[in-house]
Parts: structure tokens; C-alpha cells; sequence
């Protein structure tokens, strides 16, 4: 790191971090209209907060002085007296209420949870939204019960999964309510004679079978069987509370991630390293790149953007680049490997680490990242925002979503985005994308919905190989310097639509029927980069275009039953997918010399542009096809509460075929492969959890012999071991993990004929890892992570052994706080800031060149008034110069983005 870059970052970030954390001095000014709760949450489905570990309580029969709600007297009560949050004196003065008693019922909506006070006090609340969990937090209360302060009802009716009741604080109860496929309307009562009552209607409007409830008091007087019935209420009486929950999901810290395990699963119950960047951070980073944002995730770093036209990653110490996709999936299904991912949609990104092909076949052994969408909701949503930026950058973006009947049975929702930007190198064009993706959710019974969703993406801009070596460091150049030409083009087309089919036949065993048909088509044309003359600066160069297509039809089929095999609990999951990929392309080239340009001194458009046809050298004319069929089992074994053990394999059979028109040569391919996973995790106390596994993956190679003939898969092989922590009351979250990485049959030259290759190579990858993500202090949020990677070669017939993998630094570390005051007059204003390291790296595997490290510091602030929120956004404040990442070498290193400004106002509703 360099010090002139790491001393004014330091000073900045402490500066806003003392001025964000200063008291402010305000008064509180009381509410005579209703007033709103805390900010809109989300209601996506499958993002499920875990409530609070509890024990569950044991059932009893229920007393007669409970009743349902509907015969239950309401008097009259304000709606503000018990929805708002107390003033400073209100909190001060107020005695701390007992809750004696909490009890669960099923009703013909739902669930009812009552919470009992020794005397009918009123309590009051706040509420909010993580995932599909509803959570209220009720001040100046105590939860005091006879066996222990906590409660949890699991799977009470269809379509919840829990109800937990818990001191959160000394001073604070709070009740979590986690739904299946969405957030569950709540309506809330309170009653003088029994306290606060929850009336929670499950995500898909069920009619769930009738339970007693569970119940724990504390023991008292029996009321007398023949008590009088109460007076019928008043009409404004029976008006319950309405908390509305929408689309907006307002916490750094997510507990839970399907991306490890293809279930629903606490994180600190997975034995692998997996970190969760929430629509949150997305928000307060306004984040428009997926590269921008998987920055705030340890060991995963930049790789080769292939002249600006896709989005690569290297995940400790390998590209995510394959031919069989780019190292994403979109909601499990595996994403083609062109373009950048639009962020408009998303709900969360989920970044595994470590080797995935257990459950999602052929991948590189570093990992994958998962992008969940968003998805309909029950109540209607309606956003908007437009940001606007320097290098005239103008987004407008809208998310709408609801019911399309009066049952809330048919779910929508739409969102929509379109780009228009220029950049900072010298083209004479810029960025220019549209992103349309509806979604339609038919909750057919309380059992059984399907999704239909359809996402269509445009894209064109500039293709841009970006700057050059001279000697072992980048020539020394201004950074927005094109060697291309100005009119360099490239073109992105992709279609995605498909289905999600679930069916539960019980609480216990769901079936899942998913289907995604993915079309994509791209095209370049532009000046390449072909050789630098190091002494006079001439860059030889080469007019040539690419045109290539891909369509993949992917089915996925998966059963998941729980059970149990005396005290030994399960959750099996077993699942077949079927994939079917075609692609074509082609390449042509203009015979002869292109015009070369001097790096010092560019001459742009020395000749025409020569039109398409004139590219008369066709150097590449391929069809391709694959199939693949890959079968998995993994069962999720919890011995006890705090030991639980993870085992699973997939066996995959890939049948390629490969024909090159130009010779009319067809190769052909049978690969089979099976690949383990084992983990156990160990929980020695409730916030701690101690993990190691061992997994293995494939990719079947595309390289081809001197004859012709495909390589053997790679394969790779990784040991972690790790620690998970969640601390203050399990809003901050952290994970340390230490892993070694093997892949083995890499290509390399063949000895025997330079002109071929052989799958001898070995690369070997070891590290750390620390994240952390969560909230410290009320409006204090943080996601930091650090990052030691050592990547090398270790057996190769050309690179020699020892040699560091190409856009690898050893050390990396990011962090991103912000502050948002919590009242008084300033109430909704915040800050944020952000530093990004990245330490020195190799620019290609010979390690002829480097990429020097940097430090880049972000800023931003915020405010947020009822349903508005403005804010702008400073990336590269001291705009430094740095280098992102080298694509295949020399000639094509990628600068870093000079100060960037990003403004927004967004409206919710």
C-alpha cells in the first residue's frame, strides 16, 4: 500500500466516522396523526430471517380465559398509542411491563399470537422486515416466563415457519414471525383484559388446520368457567391495525442463504464460507455493476473483462470463467457468460466459496455467485428513482409490484431500468441499455404457486482492450487514452423466461419443478491489439469482429423431505437437472496490416472503417452442443442443536460435440464425474459456530489436442476449515475461514509439439479470509472483509513453477460503513464511507508485469424522509489512479474509473 494514498483515506474515514457518531442534540415532537412505522421492508420470497435460537415450548392445553380474537373485546384505542415509538420522556418515565404468558393459535386466516401482561398494560411497538420475516420490537417491556425467557413455536401453520418471542435487550421484547414465501400480513389488537395481539395471516392466504396452542405463563388464579361473555365491541373497535409491509429490505446482516445447500439454511449452519451482499448495501452504495458490489466480499477479485464486454471474477485465486457460463447463476440456473448483469432486479447476491459443483455441476473450484430477484408481492409496491452522474450518466428505474385479484391469489411485478452514459476514455460512443423483467406469481392453494418470469436485456458500448506494458509496470499514459479506434463497438442481446413450480404435500416434504430458457447474441468490431514496439511505441493492430449465439434450456427437479431417525434430524434433498446448450460463432479478420497507432502520439481513423464484408480471413467457424445430466443427493444431519453434519455427491454426465466448418471436423466428447461434499459445523456456545468440509469439483475442458481430440476435465480439490460468529443479538455477523485449493489437469504445452497441449498442469491455491457484515450500534451498519491469497503454479511445461496467477494480490481488504441519525430534527440523514485495498498483482501468468496496488476511498450521504430517500455518492473521492485487472496480457490492461459522482432520489409508495 501507498502511504500517500493510505494516510489522506485514514484521515477522511475517521473524520466522517467521529462526526457520524457525535451526539446530536434535538427534541422529540409528538404525533397527532397516525404514524408511520419503521422504512418499507421487502416481502421477496425464500429470504427467511432466522429469529433468535430458543427452545421450543412445550405444548399445554389452552385456559379458557384465552380466547380467539374474534370474541374478544376491542375498546377503543387509538391507533397512534400503539404503533408509534415513545418520545425520550415517555421512555424514561415508563415503568418496564411484564409478559407473563405468550400463546400461539391457529385461525381461519392464520396464526394469532397473544402476548399476556400481569395487568393489561399496553405496550407499544415498532416493526420492520428482513426477508420473509415480519419483526416487531416492543419497548420497555420483559419477557418473563416460568421455564425460560424465550419462546418458539416452529411450523405452527402452513406457510410460517416459525414464531419466536425473545428479549432482545433488557428493556425490549422481540417478536419474529417468518413466513415460507413471503412476509405474512399482520393486523394488531390490543386489549386491556389480555394484552397484544398478533393476528398473522400466512404468505399465500391459507386455511391451515386447527392446533392448540402453545402456551408458557406463569402460574395465576383460574378464572371462573362461567365468566361473562363480553359486550359486543364498538365498530371502531373492531378495526385492527394494519401494518403494511412492502418492498424494501432494510438490514446489512442476512442469516439465512439457499445458495450453499439449495434449501433455505442459517449460514452459520453451513460448513463453507458464504457471504450475502443485501438490497441494503446495493441501495447505499448505488450500485449499478455486480463487480462493484462483489468488491465488499473477501478473496474475490478482479479478472479480464474481455475489451469491457463481460463481467469476470476471480474467487480465491480462479476465474469463475468457463465455456459452460461465467461463474454466475440467476436463482440457481446457470447464466450465460457475455455482458454485464443487471442490478435493477436484484434482491440479494449470494457469493459461495469454494467448490460448488455438488449441487450445480461444472464449475471452477473457487466458487459462484448467485443472483436472487426480486419477486411479487401481496401488497401493492410501487417505486421509482432516477440517478444521474457525471460522465452524463442518466438511469431511470421503476418497480412496481402487487395483486392482480381481489383473493391477492395472482401476484405481479415489473421492473424496468434504462441507461444512457458515456465514459471516461475517449469514444466516440458510451453506454446505452435497456432491462425489462416481469414477474407473475399464481398462488394456486395454499400448497402449490408457480412463477413465471421473463428478463430481457440490451446493451451496446464501446470495446475497449484499455492500456499497455512497457517494461514490468503499465506504460506510463494518460488513462483515458483508447489504442483501439474511437467507434470501437460492441453489442449484447440476451433473453431469459422460465417457471418455478412448488407443490408442499406437507410441512414436510416439498417438491420443486424449475425451467429457464436463456438466449444470448453478441457482436464486436474493433481495432486489436496485437504487439507493442517497447523502444518507439508503435502498437500493431488488427480490424477484426466477432459474432457469436447461445441458447440453453435447463430443468431442474428437486424433492426435500424432513424427518427425523429417533433424535437425529433431516433434511434430504435429492434432485436431477438436465441441461441442453448450443452455441455458434464466428470470427473474421481483415486481411493484411490494420494501421498501427503510437501510444504517445495516436492518430485515430488513419483509413476507413473497411465494412464487415471485407473481412475476408475467417479464422473461426464453430457449431457446438452439449448435454448434460447431473443427479445429486445431500442430506442435512442435525445430531443436536449445536452439531450438524453436511453430506452430498452429484455424478454429471457432459456429451459434447464440436464441428469446425471451416474443415468440416466434428470432435466429440463423453465425460462422467462425481463430486463430494462433507462438512461438519460445531456449536460449543449459541453464537459460535466451528466448521471444516472437504469438496471437489469439474469442468469439462474445451482445449483441443494437435489431433483434435477435447482434454480431460479439469478437477479441483479443497480443505476449509473456518469459524462463524454473530454477535449483538445476532445483528453482526462474522466469518474466518482458511482453505487450500488443488486444480489439476490444467492445460499446458505439450513437450513433444509446441503446438499442442496436454492436461498436466497444476495450480494450487491457499488463504484467509475474514468478513464481517451486520450492525453495531442502532444506524451504524458495516460489511468489511480482508482477504490473504496465495495462488500459484505449481507443475506447468511452459510457466515456471512458483509463478503467482495473473490478478491475484495477496492481500485485498474492503469496508463500507454508514451512520444514519435516529432522531430528532436530523432524523433520516446519513453517511457513508468506503475504502477498497488491493495489493500488488502479477498481469499474466509469465509474471513479466505487475499491476501496482491502490487504496481507493468512497463517500456518500443520505436522506431518507417517510417514503423519500436522496443521496449522492462519491467513488474514487481522491481520485487515484489505479488498475482494475489485465485481460489475456501485455496489451490489455484495464484502468480503474477516475472520481465518480452518482446522484439519486427514489420515492416509495
Amino acid at each position: 500500500m501507498k502511504l500517500e494514498q493510505f494516510v489522506p483515506s485514514l484521515l477522511l474515514t475517521s473524520t466522517i466516522l467521529a462526526l457520524s457518531t457525535t451526539s446530536t442534540r434535538s427534541e422529540e415532537i409528538s404525533l397527532t396523526g397516525v404514524p408511520k412505522s419503521t422504512a418499507p421492508v421487502s416481502t421477496s420470497a425464500k429470504f427467511t430471517q432466522q429469529a433468535p435460537r430458543v427452545s421450543k415450548a412445550q405444548p399445554v392445553k389452552p385456559t379458557k380465559e384465552i380466547r380467539r380474537v374474534s370474541e374478544i373485546e376491542r375498546p377503543i384505542t387509538k391507533a397512534q398509542m400503539l404503533v408509534q415509538s415513545p418520545t425520550q420522556s415517555q421512555e424514561t418515565s415508563q415503568e418496564v411491563v411484564s409478559v407473563t404468558a405468550v400463546k400461539v393459535y391457529s385461525t381461519d386466516k392464520g396464526v394469532e399470537v397473544i402476548l399476556e401482561t400481569t395487568q393489561g398494560e399496553q405496550l407499544q411497538i415498532t416493526n420492520r422486515s428482513t426477508g420473509n420475516s415480519f419483526i416487531a420490537d416492543i419497548p420497555n417491556a420483559q419477557l418473563r416466563l416460568p421455564t425460560n425467557n424465550t419462546f418458539r413455536q416452529e411450523n405452527p401453520v402452513a406457510g410460517i415457519t416459525a414464531v419466536t418471542v425473545t428479549n432482545q435487550d433488557v428493556n425490549t421484547i422481540r417478536v419474529t414471525v417468518t413466513g415460507i414465501a413471503g412476509i405474512p400480513t399482520v393486523e394488531l389488537f390490543d386489549n386491556p383484559k389480555e394484552g397484544l395481539i398478533f393476528s398473522i395471516a400466512n404468505a399465500t392466504s391459507a386455511t391451515p388446520q386447527q392446533q392448540q396452542p402453545q402456551t408458557q405463563q406463569t402460574p395465576e388464579p383460574s378464572q371462573p368457567e362461567n365468566q361473562t361473555q363480553p359486550d359486543k365491541p364498538s365498530a371502531q373497535a373492531e378495526e385492527p391495525i394494519e401494518l403494511v409491509v412492502t418492498g424494501q429490505q432494510d438490514e446489512y446482516n442476512v442469516p439465512n442463504a439457499s445458495t450453499a445447500t439449495r434449501t433455505d439454511t442459517p449460514i452459520r449452519d453451513v460448513p463453507q464460507s458464504i457471504q450475502v451482499i443485501p438490497q441494503k448495501v446495493l441501495e447505499d452504495q448505488q450500485t449499478i455493476r455486480i463487480d462493484d458490489a462483489v468488491r465488499n466480499v473477501s478473496g474475490v477479485a478482479e479478472d479480464g473483462q474481455g475489451g469491457g464486454t463481460r463481467q469476470r471474477f476471480n474467487i480465491r485465486g480462479f476465474s469463475t470463467f468457463s465455456s459452460f457460463g461465467g461463474g454466475f447463476l440467476r436463482n440457481g440456473f446457470r447464466e450465460g457468460e457475455g455482458g454485464f448483469r443487471e442490478t435493477a432486479d436484484i434482491e440479494r447476491i449470494e457469493v459461495l466459496k469454494g467448490p460448488a459443483s455438488v449441487l450445480y455441476g461444472n464449475l471452477e473450484p473457487g466458487g459462484v455467485v448467485n443472483i436472487v430477484t426480486k419477486q411479487p408481492l401481496r401488497d401493492p409496491f410501487y417505486s421509482a428513482e432516477l440517478q444521474i452522474g457525471n460522465y452524463s450518466l442518466y438511469r431511470p428505474r421503476i418497480d412496481i409490484s402487487g395483486p392482480l385479484n381481489p383473493e391477492r391469489t395472482l401476484l405481479s411485478r415489473l421492473n424496468a431500468v434504462y441507461e444512457n452514459s458515456g465514459t471516461f476514455r475517449n469514444f466516440d460512443q458510451g453506454i446505452e441499455r435497456y432491462f425489462i423483467a416481469p414477474v407473475l406469481t399464481w398462488n394456486i392453494s395454499d400448497r402449490t404457486n408457480l412463477t413465471l418470469e421473463l428478463d430481457y436485456l440490451n446493451d451496446e458500448r464501446p470495446f475497449d482492450r484499455g492500456l499497455v506494458a512497457i517494461g514490468n509496470k503499465v506504460a506510463d499514459i494518460p488513462i483515458t487514452r483508447i489504442l483501439g479506434e474511437p467507434d470501437d463497438v460492441f453489442e449484447f442481446e440476451e433473453l431469459g423466461v422460465g417457471y418455478r413450480l412448488e407443490h408442499q404435500f406437507s410441512e414436510n416434504l416439498t417438491l420443486r419443478n424449475s425451467f429457464r430458457f436463456l438466449s444470448q447474441d453478441t457482436f464486436d468490431y474493433r481495432a486489436e491489439p496485437l504487439a507493442l514496439n517497447e523502444t518507439t511505441g508503435n502498437l500493431s493492430r488488427n480490424f477484426r469482429s466477432n459474432d457469436d449465439s447461445l441458447e440453453r434450456y435447463s430443468l431442474q427437479t428437486d424433492i426435500v423431505s424432513k424427518f427425523a431417525t429417533g433424535p437425529v434430524k433431516h433434511t434430504l434433498l435429492f434432485g436431477v437437472d438436465l441441461t441442453r446448450q448450443t452455441s455458434e460463432g464466428t470470427q473474421r479478420r481483415l486481411p493484411g496490416q490494420t494501421p498501427s497507432i503510437n501510444i504517445f502520439n495516436p492518430v485515430y481513423n488513419q483509413i476507413p472503417r473497411p465494412g464487415l464484408s471485407a473481412l475476408t480471413n475467417l479464422v473461426r467457424d464453430n457449431n457446438s452442443t452439449a448435454n448434460t445430466l447431473g443427479i445429486f443427493l445431500q442430506d442435512q444431519i442435525a445430531f443436536s442443536d449445536n452439531l450438524k453434519l453436511l453430506l452430498g455427491g452429484r455424478f454429471d454426465i457432459v456429451d459434447r460435440e464440436n464441428t469446425d466448418n471451416r474443415s468440416n471436423i466434428t470432435t466429440n466428447r463423453y465425460d462422467e464425474a462425481f463430486t463430494p461434499r462433507i462438512g461438519i459445523v460445531y456449536q460449543p456456545i449459541e453464537p459460535i459456530s466451528l466448521y471444516a468440509s472437504y469438496s471437489q469439483s469439474f469442468v469439462p475442458s474445451t482445449d483441443l489436442t494437435a489431433d483434435n481430440l477435447f482434454l480431460k476435465p479439469t478437477r479441483g480439490t479443497q480443505y476449509e476449515v473456518g469459524i462463524k460468529g454473530e454477535f449483538f443479538n445476532n445483528k453482526l455477523s462474522t466469518t474466518l475461514a482458511a482453505y487450500q485449493i488443488t486444480k489439476t489437469n490444467v492445460a499446458t504445452t505439450d513437450p513433444n509439439n509446441e503446438d499442442s497441449v496436454i492436461p498436466v498442469g497444476e495450480q494450487r491455491s491457499r488463504g484467509i479470509e475474514l468478513d464481517v457484515v451486520g450492525e453495531i450500534l442502532p444506524g451504524w451498519n458495516i460489511i468489511a472483509s480482508y482477504a490473504y491469497t496465495d495462488a500459484e503454479v505449481i507443475q506447468d511445461n511452459t510457466i515456471p513453477e512458483g509463478n503467482r496467477l495473473a490478478n491475484i494480490p495477496y492481500n485485498s481488504a474492503s469496508l463500507w460503513t454508514t451512520y444514519e441519525i435516529q432522531r430528532g430534527n436530523l432524523k433520516g440523514l446519513g453517511f457513508g464511507i468506503g475504502l477498497l485495498y488491493t495489493g500488488e498483482r502479477q498481469g499474466n501468468l509469465e509474471n513479466d508485469f505487475k499491476l501496482p496496488s491502490f487504496v481507493r476511498t468512497d463517500a456518500a450521504v443520505f436522506y431518507r424522509q417517510n417514503n423519500w430517500r436522496a443521496a449522492i455518492n462519491v467513488n474514487n473521492l481522491l481520485d487515484v489512479k489505479y488498475f482494475e485487472a489485465s485481460d489475456f496480457g501485455r496489451e490489455t490492461i484495464r484502468p480503474g474509473n477516475p472520481l465518480t459522482i452518482i446522484g439519486s432520489i427514489s420515492i416509495e409508495f
